[in-house]
């Protein structure tokens, strides 16, 4: 545990053990205190959460998130409200039917092949035109 953690921890000992205090306190006197209400306010407010992430990962989203001027806590309770509203995952979590084919490593009849699919799709209605397509993406991602 870093020193951080543990002036964090040493803190919220600190707060319990004078949440404690006051709850004697209040049953002895009856009268609230300023740390009775410090005590309710920070048990609503916060959980702490750990979770182990990849180091790219958590670089580059950490850095997203400071571009919107958002805290990865506020990014991570955000996430948790939004299970909560859809009940799961807020988005899909699926394996893709197929991996993108790489022509690079295609043999020469493999290719002949996927042109073939890509032409039977296009008879058949299956796709759209690259204009349409381009401008769905402009549409979509406001650029």
């Amino acid at each position: 545990m870093g020193r951080r953690d543990g002036d964090c921890s040493n803190k919220m000992k600190n707060v319990l053990l004078l949440c404690a205090l006051n709850d004697i306190i209040e049953r002895e006197t009856g009268n609230h205190t300023d740390y009775e209400r410090m005590c309710d306010t920070m048990a609503a407010k916060t959980s702490n959460l750990y979770a182990r992430i990849e180091p790219e990962v958590k670089e580059e989203a950490e850095s997203i998130l400071a571009a919107l001027g958002i805290p990865a806590s506020n990014a991570i309770n955000m996430f948790y409200k939004q299970i909560i509203l859809n009940r799961g995952i807020p988005f899909e979590v699926k394996i893709p039917p197929a991996r993108p084919i790489n022509i690079a490593e295609l043999s020469e009849t493999e290719l002949d092949a996927e042109l073939e699919k890509g032409y039977a799709d296009m008879t058949a209605g299956k796709t759209k035109p690259a204009k349409q397509a381009f401008a769905d993406i402009r549409r979509d991602y406001g650029i």
